[in-house]
């Protein structure tokens, strides 16, 4: 029997298209052998089990076989109506109709790229920015405009002057506890960024993930607040409930919103309203503050942990990022350094990161590094941070060790 080979099938939006770097390092990193700092993990022994236990017991007793019927593509209302009192109660005026509830926030980016980019229409992306976002984005052919960020946030220069030259669709930020750096922009920062934007007819994405998760440092103004008919917003229960639960969120203004209510019937109908069910339950019954505070304590420890461990074991012209939440710290080590080489020398000794190359569409920092401290205990922490330093001690760069 001969087996008929068809060439290239497949659309053009796909070809040339990786996997996910890190989604391929987790691959690796799955041997328990293996120290890793590599994924954005939460830490799973802070996962609220008793509590999703007994709010899915109550779901049930409550709704019945309603729990496993179809449901609207807008998403459960008591759970938007949460997150609207939530908004709310951080003086931002969104209600329920402005949300849609979406399968994690990875996929509120699909559906942005659906509805906003055709080819070679330009979005500005943070530099070094999330790898989710770029592999979302790149699907859609879309043209990358990459902005610097430094401690205080966007580089303002850099971005008067990609607007002056092009005419962008989108902007993408992480303004809390930016992936992969840590960083938050400043108030000065995100006000000086809106106003540069409000001049434009571009969309302001904030992606947030993280931010409810502060250990330290002042909560800044939200987009929505600066620029409220051009912000989009994102949110995700994946860092502060639980990843499986897949339920993240998008806030937008109505006449985008209708755009991705379109998009989300033709992706999938609904989101996982089983999933949705349980987790309104869960926040109906328990203190999510008290909940966040735990994480918060938590990290806010494994951070001080690995920062202590690094100033210990890595050369002391390593520089840190200073985050005040989330779950990564950003190492920039000498310019001679490749960190995707000190990536194969470390995993043969049993411990991971993320290279900081993988996270740039310009002006590339190989020497660059993003760690996670959520997942660790504090000894795996010394041990991992021990291992890598070692690693760069027997390195030879231009003739000359690092230690």
């Amino acid at each position: 029997m001969t087996i008929k080979m068809i060439e290239n099938p497949f659309a053009e939006r796909i070809q040339g298209i990786s996997p996910s770097f890190i989604r391929e390092i987790l691959k690796v990193t799955s041997n328990k052998d293996i120290i890793s700092f590599a994924g954005g993990l939460p830490n799973d022994a802070l996962f609220p089990l008793k509590q999703l236990k007994q709010a899915s017991q109550s779901a049930f007793d409550k709704n019945g076989s309603t729990l496993l019927q179809y449901s609207n593509t807008e998403g459960n209302l008591e759970l938007r109506r949460w997150i609207a009192q939530r908004y709310q109660s951080q003086n931002l005026a969104i209600s329920e109709e402005d949300i849609l509830i979406t399968n994690g926030s990875q996929q509120a980016l699909d559906l942005l790229g659906k509805i906003f980019l055709n080819k070679n229409d330009g979005i500005l992306i943070e530099n070094p920015g999330y790898l989710g976002a770029l592999q979302a984005f790149r699907l859609y052919q879309a043209k990358f405009l990459p902005i610097a960020i430094h401690e205080q946030g966007l580089d303002l220069n850099e971005l008067q002057q990609i607007l002056s030259k092009n005419n962008p669709k989108l902007i993408y930020t992480v303004p809390n506890f930016q992936n992969p750096t840590g960083i938050s922009y400043s108030e000065e920062n995100r006000q000086a960024v809106a106003k540069q934007i409000a001049k434009t007819d571009c969309y302001l994405i904030q992606d947030d993930p993280y931010g409810e998760l502060r250990f330290s440092g002042e909560i800044k103004s939200n987009f929505h607040t600066l620029l409220p008919q051009q912000t989009i917003l994102l949110g995700s229960f994946s860092k502060t409930i639980a990843p499986a639960l897949r339920l993240g969120w998008i806030v937008a203004p109505k006449a985008v919103m209708k755009k991705l209510i379109i998009a989300k019937q033709a992706a999938d109908l609904h989101t996982n309203s089983f999933s949705q069910y349980i987790l309104a339950q869960y926040l109906a019954d328990n203190s999510f503050d008290q909940h966040l505070s735990r994480l918060s304590a938590y990290y806010g420890q494994q951070k001080i942990i690995m920062e202590t461990a690094i100033k210990k074991y890595f050369p002391e012209k390593a520089k840190l990022t200073n985050p005040e939440g989330g779950l990564f710290l950003w190492c920039t080590l000498e310019k001679q350094v490749s960190t995707l080489d000190l990536f194969q020398e470390a995993i043969k000794q049993k411990v991971a990161f993320v290279p900081g190359e993988s996270f740039y569409t310009g002006n590339i920092q190989k020497n660059t590094m993003r760690l996670n401290y959520s997942c660790a205990d504090k000894g795996a922490i010394e041990e991992g941070i021990k291992r890598i330093g070692n690693v760069l001690r027997r390195s030879n760069y231009n003739g000359m060790p690092l230690i």
